[in-house]
């Protein structure tokens, strides 16, 4: 959580600028965390998942399209729920921006 700034009312992400209310950071929940896709699937480890819409690389100017298929999966604690690779390279996604293939 090294890049995240503090405001009055909320958090921010300095690397994508996602911005989310200082409550929903402190919440406790009880049980295992269950991350969905856009369309309301549940993931797991290991599934394959395609992105539903062109995301922008941020800090250059390649574009991942619509359609790009994501392998093996591993879903991580944070607001980029998704770790995988995508043409070789490591990246981060949001399950919002992915559904199961």
């Amino acid at each position: 959580m090294a890049d995240i700034a503090a405001h009055a009312d909320k958090w921010e992400c300095m690397t994508c600028g996602h911005e989310w209310p200082r409550e929903a950071a402190s919440e406790i929940t009880d049980g295992p965390k269950v991350v969905r896709d856009a369309v309301g699937n549940i993931l797991t480890d290991g599934d394959t998942v395609v992105l539903i819409k062109d995301l922008k690389l941020r800090g250059s100017s390649q574009v991942l399209k619509q359609g790009t298929k994501a392998k093996d999966i591993r879903l991580v604690d944070g607001d980029h729920d998704i770790d995988c690779k995508i043409d070789g390279t490591k990246m981060g996604l949001k399950s919002c921006f992915v559904k199961k293939a």
